[in-house]
């Protein structure tokens, strides 16, 4: 059995009392005081992640910014340097390798956040596509992620003398102050939450001191360090695919309803021909949102049915109890066959038990980005 990986400030974690999961081959935090109040200070206050077994990975050399753009499927010259760009790798059948966040440093340079357990899979990818100029290192060590995540996120970073006021999607390097040491760290406007966040990347070697620096602001606003659970429930909430549920290898983006990241009009990119003739034929399936009339926590892996005892006609790919709404909401692919639009009524097959769900429009709650 393979050991699982650890992040940078472990010992941080466990002295919190976080109780602790295998996510990505990695040991993750998965809640420090409940999910339930790790997810409510999110969405009235501000939460910190630690998210550091996110990939990183840099691609640099002439040409780097294009070797992006005819590789990945969104139109990196859509943004301009300062900028990031949620984008998608997929194969050639059109499925998705991974889903990841470019930074446009430049034409010669772009860092790239992909999803742990796929960074090896993205680095080669890339590194076989790239010319002889241009390299592409995975740094999946070399720095840490911190997300901090809710209405007063703005307010922890100011009192640290970060930069905060920017552009959502737009990030800036900046140095935390603490005494006399100075801690580089790069800080992006975006998150997974749906409320108004950053994520800030320092160095592997200085997790440690700039967790704390956060922590302690987020503390005294009211704010909690959180885990995957909330993670998760606050994702799912807005609707936001997470790999290996609604996007994977054998899920494309236009089932997924991630066609909004691809660039349809670039003349390349990973698996533009599958997705092309998809696009035209129609795909025979389709992501919808979920949520239950009654009692019931749907889950992924639950069947979807027109009625109950009816033929099967979709899968949850996600499912949980929403702390905001009270109430279970998922995800889940859907035959198009079925037909199923915004206000129809499916049976979800819980455990045995069909539980009513209505078919509504993502995000289950207000964004707030």
């Amino acid at each position: 059995m393979t050991a699982l990986l650890a992040g940078p400030i472990a010992d941080r974690h466990a002295a919190l009392g976080a109780t602790f999961a295998e996510f990505g081959g990695w040991d993750m935090p998965v809640s420090y005081s409940g999910t339930g109040a790790e997810h409510a200070a999110v969405r009235t206050s501000v939460g910190l992640f630690d998210v550091s077994h996110l990939g990183k990975a840099l691609v640099a050399g002439p040409g780097a910014a294009a070797l992006i753009n005819r590789t990945l499927t969104n139109d990196l010259t859509k943004i301009t340097p300062g900028k990031a760009q949620y984008t998608l790798c997929c194969n050639a059948a059109g499925g998705v390798i991974d889903d990841l966040i470019a930074y446009l440093v430049g034409d010669d340079e772009v860092f790239l956040v992909p999803n742990a357990a796929n960074t090896p899979a993205v680095v080669a990818a890339l590194s076989a596509a790239a010319p002889a100029e241009v390299t592409v290192t995975d740094q999946h060590r070399d720095y840490a992620v911190f997300a901090v995540q809710g209405p007063q996120a703005p307010a922890v970073l100011d009192a640290l003398g970060l930069p905060s006021d920017m552009e959502y999607m737009a990030f800036a390097d900046g140095d935390l102050v603490l005494g006399d040491q100075r801690y580089p760290v790069r800080i992006c406007r975006s998150g997974y939450t749906g409320e108004r966040g950053y994520e800030v990347l320092p160095r592997w070697d200085d997790a440690g001191p700039v967790w704390d620096a956060l922590l302690a602001e987020v503390t005294v606003r009211d704010g909690l360090p959180a885990g995957l659970g909330a993670r998760d429930t606050l994702r799912t909430e807005m609707g936001y695919a997470l790999h290996g549920h609604e996007l994977s290898e054998d899920i494309t983006p236009i089932q997924a309803r991630s066609s909004w990241a691809v660039g349809w009009n670039k003349p390349e990119f990973f698996g533009r021909d599958a997705l092309l003739a998809e696009r035209e034929a129609g795909p025979a399936r389709r992501l919808v949102a979920l949520k239950a009339n009654g009692r019931g926590v749907l889950r992924a892996g639950c069947t979807l049915h027109v009625a109950p005892g009816s033929p099967q006609i979709g899968e949850c790919t996600s499912g949980t109890f929403s702390p905001t709404l009270k109430a279970g909401i998922g995800l889940a692919l859907v035959d198009t066959s079925a037909g199923l639009s915004v206000g129809d009524e499916v049976t979800v097959d819980v455990r045995g038990r069909g539980v009513a769900a209505t078919v509504v429009n993502p995000p289950f709650v207000e964004s707030h980005v």
